[in-house]
């Protein structure tokens, strides 16, 4: 059965569990896995990367973004964040403004525990009204 380009698989699931296995979370103890799908169909992990210093910490979902863009890719069709306790995880607030950076309103975020998804919602959902690349560009497009 073939699946829709937004849909979280299983394969997502397990990159996002062991990118959470990969994180470095000394301080917080709290490690976090994302795992992007580009437009391409390729799927790109990235897990969160503590600092003493605490501002200069990266998140998950900048780890995946990051490994992306290294990639080429400029298009995020679904997101995957993963974490652990009784809360739903959710990409903070600058991630949600750097996932807008390379994905639609309508994109899927799907929010997971050890156990695999939780919740769907869109970007849209968790950032409404967001700023992004066409708020910017004179002819509505992206740069």
């Amino acid at each position: 059965m073939r699946r829709k380009q937004g849909e979280a698989t299983p394969q997502m699931v397990g990159m996002a569990k062991q990118a959470i296995l990969r994180a470095y979370a000394p301080y917080s103890d709290f490690p976090v896995g994302a795992v992007l799908r580009g437009a391409n169909g390729r799927l790109y992990a990235g897990c969160n990367v503590e600092n003493a210093a605490f501002p200069q910490g990266s998140c998950a979902e900048a780890s995946a973004i990051s490994a992306m863009v290294m990639d080429g890719e400029r298009r995020i069709v679904a997101a995957l964040v993963m974490g652990g306790g009784p809360e739903l995880v959710t990409p903070c607030g600058g991630c949600r403004q750097r996932l807008r950076e390379f994905a639609e309103e309508s994109t899927p975020i799907h929010l997971c525990d050890n156990g695999g998804v939780r919740r769907t919602v869109t970007l849209g959902e968790l950032l409404p009204l967001a700023f992004g690349p066409k708020n910017l560009a004179s002819d509505g497009g992206q740069p």
